[in-house]
């Protein structure tokens, strides 16, 4: 949903500063993307609704909302990990037993865009951290399979890249004046304003946008949600604000284990 909405996937500039390792096969074709090493992200996974999403718990993701469909156990979802090539042999693929979506949700543009997936089995994998509290600096890094300029196809190596924190006034602005909604208390803004070429776009859906701690350890600060395009100048990605939903988030964890 991204992209057009923005529904998001890696159509972006490098701004490096988290430090920056590297993408893909045919780097010439990315818009200032470069492939992630192996094993830099051992908590990232692509879903086979083409979306991304973290591991938050040993048998437990988190996306999107504008992902999945519903709440319950009838749609199938695969969960690939362990590797930055989709075609790997090497990949991990793991079934969904049961998807958990916002109850508040209703669609990106109004916020609460965010869902769990429960796997139908322990992924060998660490973690990430969720952010508890709110962040207004940056940079952020993101990554993901999908498109590397807006209209793409998506990837089958894995991209990432760093952005730079857009404040909410400055965000929120640029999108309520073409008549956009902005939902300032849960979204969190991301990107090069005025010059573009740093975004997610479709078919990063869902994954995560990271930050360092004060100990250097990456913590999520952020879900891909959505956008106007990919790396438009004039439109920064819009993400769910992790800190903002985390003590919903937390119970419904606790109530899927």
């Amino acid at each position: 949903m991204r992209k057009l909405l923005r529904a998001a996937a890696l159509g972006f500039a490098l701004v490096a500063a988290l430090t920056a390792p590297a993408r893909g096969e045919v780097p010439d074709k990315v818009v200032g993307g470069v492939p992630a090493p192996q094993g830099a992200y051992p908590w990232l996974t692509r879903l086979s609704m083409g979306c991304g999403g973290s591991l938050v718990t040993p048998t437990i993701v988190l996306t999107a909302a504008h992902c999945v469909s519903q709440t319950g156990p009838d749609t199938r979802i695969e969960a690939t990990f362990g590797v930055v090539d989709l075609e790997s042999p090497k990949a991990d693929i793991i079934d969904s037993a049961y998807i958990y979506r916002s109850p508040d949700y209703t669609s990106a543009g109004r916020g609460s865009d965010w869902a769990l997936i429960k796997l139908a089995r322990k992924a060998p994998y660490p973690v990430i951290k969720l952010q508890s509290t709110l962040v207004t600096s940056g940079p952020f890094r993101i990554m993901g399979w999908g498109a590397a300029l807006e209209g793409g196809e998506q990837q089958r190596y894995l991209l990432h890249a760093d952005v730079p924190y857009v404040d909410d006034a400055t965000c929120g602005g640029l999108y309520t004046r073409y008549g956009y909604s902005f939902v300032a208390a849960g979204m969190l803004c991301a990107g090069v304003v005025g010059a573009g070429g740093v975004d997610t776009c479709q078919g990063d859906s869902g994954g995560p946008m990271v930050a360092k701690d004060s100990s250097g350890v990456l913590r999520q600060v952020g879900i891909v949600s959505w956008g106007i395009g990919c790396a438009r100048p004039q439109f920064p990605g819009i993400y769910t604000e992790v800190s903002a939903y985390l003590p919903t988030i937390t119970a419904a964890i606790t109530a899927l284990a």
